[in-house]
């Protein structure tokens, strides 16, 4: 495995800063070849690479929302260094892979060493110390199992047939004062 030459990322997180579209971002990593492994179809809205991103795959259909963080590595090993005033202990390093069909919320924390998905959902704000297991929702810090993504679908294809009665019917100020007055039932 190649380590990707720390000018080319900068070259890259400069692109990707003055790109807003997530389509467009992903289409400029994928272009750049910064990650082991970036398939099609996805979207980037983070606007920077992540540091050993030669560690992180990334399948087809992948959503990555803003302030995605992904952690390949931690630094103990500096910590240990110093109570025993030596370098045997070096950096640990880990690899994290991302199937098809997932979306990360935003703000969340990918930990080295984990797996997610395929046809999983990452809430957000959660923090991802454990392989995701197909097909689930996770959420919170450490990120545990709160729904199936089968079970979202059919609330979103329920509420979006309910909004479509109204839609019709409604200006977008009428629209939004509905949504505020009926947007938090469950």
């Amino acid at each position: 495995m190649k380590r990707v030459n720390k000018y080319k990322k900068k070259f890259v997180n400069f692109r990707l800063k003055m790109t807003k579209s997530g389509k467009k971002r992903a289409k400029i990593l994928k272009e750049e070849q910064v990650f082991y492994q970036f398939g099609e179809n996805n979207e980037w809205h983070p606007s920077k690479v992540p540091s050993n991103s030669e560690l992180i795959s990334i399948h087809n259909n992948v959503v990555v929302a803003a302030h995605v963080y992904f952690c390949t590595h931690d630094l103990i090993s500096t910590v240990f260094n110093n109570q025993v005033n030596s370098k045997k202990y070096k950096i640990f390093l880990g690899t994290i892979e991302v199937f098809d069909n997932v979306f990360i919320g935003a703000n969340s924390t990918i930990m080295y060493n984990t797996k997610i998905g395929p046809n999983a959902i990452v809430a957000a704000g959660s923090v991802v110390t454990k392989d995701v297991p197909e097909g689930s929702i996770v959420g919170g810090n450490p990120a545990k199992i709160i729904g199936q993504v089968n079970d979202l679908k059919q609330k979103r294809l329920i509420y979006q047939d309910t909004m479509k009665v109204f839609n019709s019917s409604m200006n977008d100020s009428q629209l939004i004062d509905y949504l505020w007055r009926n947007g938090n039932e469950k």
